[in-house]
């Protein structure tokens, strides 16, 4: 005889809450969380540069409100024209203002790179004592107030500053930095017995600069700037490769010295790969920083050499509160975004990993990274949970 259980069955939980009344509820929580600060960004990062672009089409001369105002006039594309086609003066102080910034930003940006990488190397060693000193004294420059240390350098490439005291010593008579327009490659051309543009060079070029004027190079005054912003800089860039290099276990540096490699080509060949996407974070905030260097062009302004030192971004604060033209100055603001958004796409392209054929990305790795998430996958990641945990807390690629 067979007997049946009344016995109810056991009641499963549903997951995903209340159902659709659930889900709606989660996504009215999360909004009315994130809705502080969509209303901060919106009020003062996309209003403001919403307006500036409208700004940079009319004739706004700065006073009243530039919206809903009779005596404001939209004047389309005449900003732009002036500083980028129209024969004028306006076209030619921004011309010396790119000539400045791309010097600029040619010599910092891979000089401070180079600079921080190195220091991050150092830092990283196994070997290295008082590692917390050395990255304090590294990184300390770079929460120093930029006007307080421009103030200092100022003060040391001064005419009889300690820096030209120093060349004195050696029998070296240095020059009188912040006063000194001379470009670097015109000062190296005029050694070799070029003492004058060739034939046709010294007529308005590009932007109504000379072609003479664009192959000057870095002016006197403007390396000293160029030397500031390098001590300044390299500090945070090498905590951020430093981070990177700590990410490399040590087993990597291990597998390339039993391949036979040297700590060279260990670096080049295994770390400085590992390190790209670091790279180009930092490459990336390095073009932005010195396309929109401002501090210490305005406080060397008024200097007998401040033609060569002037940027963009303090051309655009003249033309607005010195010159009484919003409307120049946020033109010039624009194009100044349209530069930095072009240099960082086209670092993205020359960083980006390629296929053997030299163009395009390596989609061939990828389709190999995206099918080692199945079961393939799932057998490397239970070897390296077998394997156990790595040796080692730093990077042992130095």
């Amino acid at each position: 005889m067979t007997t049946t259980s009344n016995a109810p069955a056991p009641r499963t939980r549903r997951r995903g809450g209340r159902g659709p009344a659930g889900n709606r509820g989660e996504a009215v929580a999360g909004w009315l969380f994130t809705l502080p600060a969509l209303l901060i960004i919106g009020v003062f990062l996309i209003a403001p540069i919403a307006l500036a672009l409208w700004v940079s089409f009319t004739d706004w001369n700065g006073r009243n409100s530039p919206l809903f105002n009779d005596r404001v006039d939209v004047v389309g594309l005449d900003n732009y024209a002036a500083i980028t086609t129209e024969d004028s003066l306006l076209r030619e102080l921004f011309g010396r203002s790119i000539r400045n910034n791309v010097y600029y930003v040619l010599l910092v940006v891979p000089l401070q790179t180079a600079l921080a990488l190195f220091l991050a190397v150092q830092v990283n060693r196994r070997l290295l004592r008082a590692k917390g000193f050395f990255r304090t004294a590294f990184y300390f420059p770079s929460v120093t107030s930029s006007i307080a240390i421009t103030g200092v350098f100022l003060f040391l490439f001064s005419a009889t500053g300690v820096v030209n005291r120093i060349l004195a010593f050696f029998s070296v008579q240095g020059p009188n930095w912040f006063a000194d327009p001379r470009g670097l490659v015109h000062i190296a051309l005029g050694a070799v017995g070029v003492g004058g543009a060739p034939a046709g060079w010294d007529a308005p070029g590009f932007l109504g600069v000379s072609a003479w004027q664009w192959i000057a190079g870095p002016s006197v005054a403007q390396s000293v700037l160029i030397m500031l912003a390098i001590f300044t800089t390299s500090g945070t860039f090498m905590l951020l490769f430093l981070a990177g290099l700590q990410n490399i276990g040590a087993e990597v540096g291990e597998a390339a010295v039993m391949d036979g490699a040297g700590p060279v080509r260990t670096f080049f060949s295994v770390t400085l790969p590992m390190l790209k996407p670091t790279l180009f974070t930092v490459l990336t905030l390095g073009l932005i920083g010195t396309w929109q260097v401002f501090d210490q062009v305005y406080l060397t302004r008024g200097t007998p050499a401040a033609p060569t030192l002037t940027s963009p971004a303090y051309l655009a604060y003249n033309q607005a509160f010195e010159g009484n033209e919003p409307g120049i100055a946020a033109a010039i603001a624009f194009i100044l975004f349209l530069i930095i958004i072009a240099m960082t796409l086209i670092q993205r392209f020359a960083l980006a990993d390629r296929d053997p054929s030299g163009f395009g990305r390596d989609r061939r790795n990828r389709r190999a990274v995206d099918g080692g998430r199945g079961d393939g996958g799932m057998a490397q990641g239970a070897a390296r949970v077998q394997a156990g945990p790595q040796s080692g807390t730093g990077g042992g690629l130095t």
